[in-house]
């Protein structure tokens, strides 16, 4: 399925209902006076996360959305009706902001995240609530408010446990389609990954996670160049990284380091993640080379694993290593929530 993870949408609530105009008129019953209703609330528009969703895709064919308008007041004191809400589904992990000020109104997360991004005019008042001592009949009541109109920007951040990252045919969709159920395309060029990719990945019964395989970063990332910003903005959700480094690199050091180097281009709170270290294709390397890669000296306290998506080699190390450091993040944030 093709992942939109960008949409532009116009939105505009429902305008309040007229007050109306109205008097009591019955046989027996002299001076009735006033009983114009009030006009109803226009409906609001809501932007909803939703855990059944994985696309923005909807939001690229419709782009206006409009909620309903209150009804009008009537006579006998008859209040219009409100106008019903619209709500919008979104995939959890979208960012809802306003297309004119860049302002962030919303990070939907959770199922069941929502957000008021236009509100519904408020109704008119009926003549029956300006009626005074000294102004018994008045002859006036007021029109509704008009709904809030603007245009919104939709962006779909993945949420998923790890992240792989690397440059372009690395291996990452190789080893996602070996350690999950998740099928991405697999070739020998470049950028064969377009869009991310999630795999849960089945660690004993009932302990799983979730890994995204990211589109390939390369040098100038954060400046857009390649699939860049697109690939960046995703690995932000995740909670661990994986630094996949091709074991038949000229200097694998640099490759690392110019990968640490985008990221923190792009944002510090990247850098600030915990990491892994995934030598890969390590299929392709003789006695030699394995000697040479354990000499390379890339972080102190980085835990590193040499992995082959072919032959399996080092697989069921990365998931033990992904898990443990999954539940010491778990654990670390569960500790901050209790001392807050």
């Amino acid at each position: 399925m093709l992942l939109i993870d960008y949409a532009k949408i116009h939105v505009k609530a429902g305008d309040g209902g007229n007050g109306c105009v109205s008097f009591r008129r019955e046989k027996y019953v002299p001076k009735g006076g006033p009983d114009g209703g009030d006009g109803g609330k226009g409906g609001d528009v809501i932007i909803r996360a939703n855990k059944n969703l994985s696309t923005l895709l909807d939001y690229k064919y419709k782009t206006f959305y409009k909620a309903q308008n209150g009804g009008h007041g009537r006579g006998k004191n008859q209040h219009g009706k409100d106008g019903e809400d619209i709500i919008l589904l979104v995939p959890c992990g979208t960012v809802v902001k306003d297309a004119q000020t860049g302002e962030i109104l919303a990070d939907l997360v959770n199922d069941g995240d929502e957000v008021i991004v236009a509100h519904g005019g408020k109704g008119g008042r009926g003549n029956a609530r300006f009626a005074t001592p000294t102004n018994r009949a008045p002859r006036f009541a007021e029109k509704g408010e008009k709904g809030e109109e603007r245009e919104i920007e939709l962006e779909l951040k993945l949420i998923a446990d790890v992240g792989l990252v690397g440059f372009p045919n690395v291996g990452k969709s190789t080893l996602i389609s070996k350690i999950s159920a998740a099928k991405p395309k697999i070739a020998d060029y470049p950028f064969t990954t377009l869009q991310p990719n999630l795999g849960i990945v089945r660690y004993d019964e009932f302990k799983s996670f979730v890994v995204a395989d990211m589109p390939g970063l390369i040098e100038g990332a954060h400046l857009g160049k390649g699939l860049g910003i697109q690939f960046l903005k995703h690995i932000e959700r995740t909670k661990l990284l994986v630094i996949m480094i091709e074991c038949t690199s000229h200097n694998p050091k640099k490759d690392y380091e110019t990968l640490l180097n985008e990221m923190r281009l792009f944002s510090q709170i990247l850098l600030e993640k915990p990491r892994i270290i995934a030598i890969t294709k390590i299929d392709l390397a003789d006695e030699k080379l394995r000697k040479k890669l354990d000499k390379v000296k890339f972080e102190d306290n980085i835990p590193i694993v040499k992995i082959s998506a072919i032959t399996g080699e080092g697989l069921k190390e990365l998931i033990n290593l992904m898990w443990s450091e999954l539940q010491k993040i778990k654990h670390k944030e569960f500790n901050t929530i209790q001392n807050d």
